[in-house]
């Protein structure tokens, strides 16, 4: 607010004591206050020129803005009523908006983000108006309600929104407004607005005028903008409840850059760099991690960008010099190893670790709740393992200096690596590899899937059998994402984890079958058989048992196979907890499965509840490994018995 100096009548109010806004931060007025205006884009014309920003973001200089903070409101929600998608600007970036309850406008969104899918966050104006369309429990609306406001995932309850807000899920994320401009927004608008982060795929979100105009002159139809310079972007935070416990999805505004508490063995402070997707870095000093806002996937120049000034910006915030001490992603691949090796150049450096990816996770757990040891189901989509193979179905022995692969899920081939993921059903023929081209050719003509045809089915019988970029895989994840395909739920993900939630909402209608999950032995250890565990599956389906049926099915099998692998080797080596981490910790079934296990066996259950279990939560855990082992002949060793 330094560029907005006080005009004479609002200095007289701070400055004298008798006044109710003495020395209230910021104060602000239309003499001289930052300045809202409504620009209209013309998608036949090009978007205004607009400077850099300096003290202030410079607002478009063109005869079509809007001017006058009432006047370029009453054209925004005008706007929005009509079913136009308006640039909201707010104060930590910028969000596309348009009427929630408009099939017609959200549609128009998708289309020109290139979201086809993806589910979209509303902003209702009040709790009466989210209740209209969501169940809200108590503990969910004291988090919609709290001062931190996050986006809070609830149950849908039909009604009063657009069909298509999250299409083949049954949750809704939902926030309330949380600056000014969204309360006086909703002072015109009486309806819930979809608020999604105003960014290209695979951008940050803009927040800069100048931005915002460029990369969104076409996206949306006019911007809602003002003059107040963004110095540091956030996007919101998310959170979800599995009974009265939350979980956060993305720890980010409201949250940050307040401290986790973090107590590790001695004093070394660690910088921790993240993972590839939905990166967060940490900064470890004494028993605190301080967490960056949410980054994003890192593959991309200009989020990567982003990384590094969230990361400047947090040793600003704490006061801190780069640590001596650098933690990564074992993946020698990833680019922020290649960043963590880069830093390991300059003065006072002393150690890069490498910390493998699921050991991270696991120390997520053990740091949140000060846990010297435990057996942690650790549970995601691909992680680097230390046999240079895919993780993500793993039971870990694990303490923050170690960690000792116990069991698995059985590796199975992954058919076109990457391309497994973007086409599930692809994994799910490598999950079914030994039946032979025929007896899937015969399972395609059974179940009339969609996808693939009979020569895509060939060509990937092929690669396998001739083992053409086909790594293995025992992902928990991939293999939620097979049963997504076996069942006709999703055939092609358009977004990061849409098989395995639009499978978990489908499970929701459904009722498991009683199916005895398959066990047997890889490499020494206890794994469970996925791909005879598969086979019982598509029996059901040939049985004609309803998609849902036969979701809520594969759901219990995994969470239940999963849990008697730990609950076995937490027993056998006398250890008394189980954690429970990693991507598809989200899913509320089988989270609640596994901790279900865990208490029977009288054991005491730990998952996520500060930092996210899933990629957002990995610099916290690397941040432990790396503290409780730097100095160490075992830094950066990675075995299946280290980290």
């Amino acid at each position: 607010m330094a560029a907005f100096p006080l005009c004479e009548d609002c200095r007289d109010d701070y400055t004298s004591p008798a006044d109710r806004r003495y020395h209230a931060q910021a104060i602000a007025c239309p003499a001289c206050g930052p300045t809202l205006v409504f620009q209209p884009h013309d998608h036949d014309t090009d978007p205004p020129a607009v400077a850099a920003p300096s003290d202030v973001d410079p607002l478009p200089d063109r005869q079509t803005v809007v001017e006058g903070d009432a006047a370029a409101l009453d054209a925004a929600s005008e706007a929005l009523t009509d079913g136009d998608v308006v640039v909201l600007k707010g104060i930590g970036g910028a969000h596309l908006a348009c009427d929630a309850t408009d099939e017609d406008a959200v549609a128009r969104l998708r289309e020109r983000t290139g979201r086809p899918e993806k589910p979209f966050a509303l902003m209702a104006p009040s709790l009466d108006a989210v209740e209209a369309f969501a169940s809200v429990s108590a503990p969910e609306r004291e988090a919609l309600t709290s001062p931190r406001r996050p986006i809070v995932v609830l149950s849908q309850s039909g009604g009063e929104v657009a069909a298509n807000l999250a299409p083949g899920l049954h949750t809704l994320g939902v926030m309330l407004p949380y600056s000014g401009l969204h309360h006086i927004l909703f002072d015109r608008v009486d309806r819930p607005l979809v608020v999604t982060s105003a960014n290209r795929p695979g951008r940050p979100m803009q927040h800069a005028n100048r931005t915002i105009l460029d990369q969104l002159w076409t996206v949306a139809d006019g911007s809602l903008c003002h003059d107040r310079r963004i110095v540091t972007r956030c996007d919101d935070s998310v959170v979800r409840f599995v009974g009265d416990q939350s979980t956060p999805l993305r720890r980010s505004r409201g949250y940050v850059p307040l401290p986790v508490a973090a107590p590790t063995p001695g004093d070394t402070d660690v910088l921790a760099v993240g993972s590839e997707l939905d990166v967060t870095a940490g900064l470890l000093s004494g028993d605190d991690c301080y967490l960056t806002q949410h980054v994003g996937d890192v593959n991309r120049v200009e989020t990567f960008q982003f990384l590094t000034d969230a990361i400047d910006h947090l040793c600003d915030l704490t006061g801190q010099a780069l640590p001596s001490v650098v933690a990564h992603d074992a993946h020698p691949s990833f680019r922020t190893t290649e960043y963590a090796e880069t830093l390991a150049e300059r003065p006072g450096v002393d150690h890069v670790v490498p910390v493998q990816h699921h050991h991270a996770h696991a120390a997520s757990v053990l740091l949140e709740h000060d846990c010297d040891r435990a057996v942690c189901i650790t549970a995601d989509g691909v992680g680097y393992g230390s046999d240079g193979t895919v993780w993500g179905g793993e039971v870990l022995d694990a303490t923050l200096e170690d960690t000792t692969r116990v069991a698995s899920l059985a590796p199975v081939p992954m058919p076109g690596g990457d391309r497994a993921t973007e086409f599930p059903v692809r994994l799910l023929v490598g999950l079914l590899s030994e039946w032979g081209e025929t007896a899937l050719r015969s399972l395609v003509d059974d179940l009339a899937w969609s996808f693939p045809t009979r020569e895509g089915l060939s060509v990937v019988s092929q690669q396998i059998a001739a083992d053409i970029n086909t790594p293995t895989t025992t992902s928990a994840g991939r293999f939620l994402d097979a049963v997504a395909a076996l069942t006709d739920i999703c055939h092609e993900r358009t977004y990061e984890g849409e098989p395995a939630m639009k499978l978990e909402a489908a499970a929701v209608e459904g009722r498991p079958r009683d199916i005895a999950v398959p066990y047997k032995r890889v490499d020494g250890r206890r794994v469970v058989d996925t791909p005879r565990l598969m086979e019982r599956l598509v029996g059901l389906r040939r049985d004609s048992v309803a998609a849902a049926d036969v979701a809520a099915t594969a759901q219990r099998a995994l969470a239940d196979g999963l849990a008697e692998l730990a609950v076995d080797a937490a027993t056998t080596r006398g250890v008394d907890v189980i954690g429970f981490t990693g991507g598809v910790a989200y899913n509320a079934a089988i989270s609640r499965r596994i901790g279900t296990h865990a208490r029977n066996a009288g054991l005491t259950s730990l998952r996520n509840e500060r930092v996210p279990p899933g990629d957002g939560g990995i610099a916290y855990g690397q941040a432990g490994v790396a503290a409780a082992t730097a100095g160490s002949s075992q830094s950066g060793q990675n075995s299946e018995s280290s980290s």
